[in-house]
């Protein structure tokens, strides 16, 4: 965090320039949001999260447009400036406020970033574009990369994977904002009751389409304004990630690993869904991560066992007890939910893909040996591309003689060859994958 940022609250804009350029050198969305949250105005914190979503989103379009409005790349020590820029365009492109108030209050910021020497750099920038709008968004109708907001790598590995059209949908998805969506504890009430507690408090809300405990509402809202959710009432937790727990065909007395849990989402799920279960073991390799999972169970009044280990060092956290169903979520390149994390545009490189790929097929390969005979393990990612989801897992079931496929019939997603792919849906789920593996004796 920059200097500006650790004596006195921030405008929205400023910090919004600060998240987007420490973003530009390598650092999560996730990761910057609260702590920058915490340092603007309560008044103005719904539009600094506006501005860094918006302005991550249509990222790789802006920096096209930045490209063509400065003559001279700024350093790398003024990123901020850079990051202010692309807000300001992001406003100027996409959002309602006035053009002559976007102008001045980003001109502002520059005092804010202690980079007084850039107020005449922005607002020069911010004018032109302002003046020749219609020519400059004209002169780039034949891009791709500028029309879709995606990197042409990305665009390129999604159309190779799916054609043109389910490339469309899934581009539209990425660039839409991901719908709030919850997931009823049945253990409280049923998805019904909860609807009409809803009802009451003027919270319009719908069932979600697949998900027998999701309901979607109609605008996200603050947690804390949900009836009950102080007391586990309810998860915010997106409708194709609430599928996990059911793929698992969880029974009374089972012995179950949550690989990759955090932030626990699925973990307390696996609860609600089966809680007669006989132990359920969770693990992640980050304590920072743990801490939100511990966190979750806590407002759900739920138990697990929660470790911090590496899921695929087997030596450091299991005891050879076999477990009767896992769930590995593995980590993932995360395409199938950019839209909640638009910063996967910049941080996710092409190497990446190949290096994911190799951990998750590892992880496989090294969970499988605590599943007991007969159990089932559920191969899960939220990614669509099929370099993380069916190639590996075709990989493994080709390599080995003790694993089969079992069939996936649901009505969500699309049939693959080893399991099921949803794609990001606009008003609907996030992108997603699912394989269900059952280990089966070997043949003598």
């Amino acid at each position: 965090m920059s200097k500006s940022s650790t004596h006195k609250p921030l405008t929205a804009r400023v910090a919004a320039a600060e998240v987007v350029a420490s973003v530009l050198r390598g650092q999560s969305l996730s990761a910057l949001l609260p702590k920058y949250t915490n340092r603007v105005v309560e008044k103005d914190r719904s539009l600094f999260k506006e501005i860094c979503f918006g302005s991550l989103r249509w990222y790789p379009q802006i920096a096209l447009l930045i490209k063509q409005l400065i003559e001279k790349p700024l350093r790398e020590k003024d990123l901020e400036i850079q990051g202010l820029i692309t807000c300001g365009l992001y406003q100027l492109m996409h959002m309602r406020t006035s053009e002559h108030a976007v102008i001045n209050e980003t001109v502002a910021a520059t005092k804010g970033l202690n980079r007084p020497w850039a107020k005449g750099l922005v607002n020069a920038v911010l004018r032109t574009f302002q003046r020749e709008k219609v020519s400059l968004l004209e002169g780039h109708h034949d891009n791709h990369v500028f029309e879709t907001a995606h990197p042409k790598w990305l665009l390129k590995k999604i159309g190779d994977a799916w054609g043109h059209d389910l490339t469309a949908k899934i581009i539209a998805g990425n660039n839409d904002r991901g719908p709030m969506t919850l997931r009823v504890n049945t253990l409280h009430q049923s998805r019904d009751n909860y609807l009409k507690e809803l009802e009451i408090s003027g919270i319009v809300a719908q069932k979600s389409q697949y998900s027998d405990v999701g309901i979607t509402l109609g605008a996200a809202m603050d947690v804390l304004q949900l009836p009950d959710f102080n007391v586990g009432a309810v998860s915010v937790q997106d409708e194709a990630a609430q599928l996990a727990a059911s793929l698992l065909l969880l029974e009374p007395n089972h012995v179950v690993l949550d690989a990759c849990c955090a932030p626990g989402g699925k973990t307390c799920h696996i609860l609600e869904t089966e809680p007669n279960i006989k132990s359920l073991l969770a693990i992640d390799s980050e304590a920072r991560r743990i801490l939100k999972v511990e966190d979750n169970l806590a407002r759900l009044n739920l138990k697990a066992k929660l470790k911090i280990a590496d899921a695929g060092d087997l030596d450091t956290w299991w005891d050879k007890t076999p477990f009767d169903r896992i769930l590995l979520d593995a980590p993932c390149s995360a395409t199938g939910v950019i839209r909640r994390h638009p910063d996967i545009k910049i941080l996710r490189k092409p190497l990446d893909i190949d290096k994911l790929g190799k951990i998750q097929a590892t992880l496989l390969e090294r969970l499988w040996q605590t599943l007991a005979n007969e159990g089932i393990l559920v191969y899960a990612t939220c990614s669509v591309l099929p370099e993380e989801n069916d190639q590996v897992v075709k990989a493994f079931v080709d390599s080995r003689e003790d694993v089969e496929i079992m069939t996936i019939d649901a009505s969500w997603g699309d049939t693959t060859v080893c399991g099921r792919q949803l794609f990001p849906t606009t008003g609907g789920h996030d992108g997603f994958y699912y394989a269900r593996l059952r280990k089966i004796s070997r043949p003598a």
